[in-house]
């Protein structure tokens, strides 16, 4: 399929280049350029670290579950049937729950997805904005990614404007950062020139914003609080099944010796 494509695509840079001998080619190293890029390092870094903290999660949970099955494999033999069933649909429910969350971390539309594209979407758009831009200023017909999937099999380094593309870059940055910074300016001498009521309107939508906010997390906690609960009603109703189980298995065991010394007894 790729030796398909680039075929199609040599042949129509081909057929360009003899119908118009003034075509004007270029092409950029998208990797290499995101590397020296320290907004996209920092992103990748952030969502590398977050994706390990949910692979880590996630293998906790399968191996709590694998311990769970090792368990009721080793004792099926000495529990009762209800005891059996309760701790099959217990694994039923974490694996289903397991399931569920690995597809809301690395699901099509999950959290990976979203923070990849909070994080990383952003920079690489500049990217895009700094190659249309030079290439309108250097009047390139096309621009190619040697990095991309498009195997490049000659390329000559003049045509790369990947170091364009970084500076470019770096010069939009600073530039974004000073006009930040004189809106911030700006900003303080419009708040200073306002009057005590405007202030007071002010801070009242930013209390109310705060009370929202505080509200969220506190119905947050909660749900969490009812969840912590009725897992540990769960786990205090397994203590006390196991508590009996273990008091059945003390009797019936007492009432086996009890049996043998009569039987001995009455040898």
């Amino acid at each position: 399929m790729k030796k398909n494509i680039l075929s199609l695509v040599l042949l129509l840079i081909t057929s360009i280049t003899v119908a118009q001998k003034n075509q004007r080619i270029a092409y950029i190293d998208m990797e290499y350029i995101l590397q020296n890029i320290p907004e996209y390092l920092d992103a990748q870094n952030a969502l590398d670290a977050k994706v390990e903290k949910w692979k880590t999660k996630l293998d906790k949970e399968a191996r709590a579950i694998e311990v769970l099955k090792t368990d009721l494999s080793n004792e099926k033999a000495i529990l009762t049937k209800e005891l059996i069933e309760e701790r099959e649909e217990d694994i039923t429910i974490k694996q289903e729950s397991l399931r569920r969350l690995e597809s809301l971390y690395f699901g099509p539309n999950g959290d990976m997805y979203n923070l990849r594209k909070q994080l990383v979407k952003p920079v690489q758009d500049q990217v895009y904005n700094a190659v249309q831009t030079i290439a309108s200023r250097k009047q390139y017909d096309f621009v190619f990614d040697k990095s991309s999937e498009l195997v490049m099999l000659y390329s000559n380094k003049k045509h790369d404007i990947s170091d364009l593309v970084v500076q470019m870059i770096s010069i939009d940055q600073k530039r974004q950062a000073k006009k930040d910074k004189i809106e911030a300016k700006k900003e303080l001498l419009k708040n200073d020139n306002l009057s005590d009521e405007q202030k007071e309107k002010i801070q009242q939508r930013e209390d109310l914003r705060k009370k929202k906010e505080e509200d969220r997390l506190a119905k947050i906690k909660l749900i969490e609080e009812k969840r912590q609960q009725r897992l540990k009603e769960r786990a205090d109703k397994r203590k006390l099944l196991q508590e009996k189980r273990a008091a059945l298995l003390k009797a019936q065991e007492e009432a086996k010796k009890k049996k043998e010394q009569e039987a001995e007894e009455n040898k």
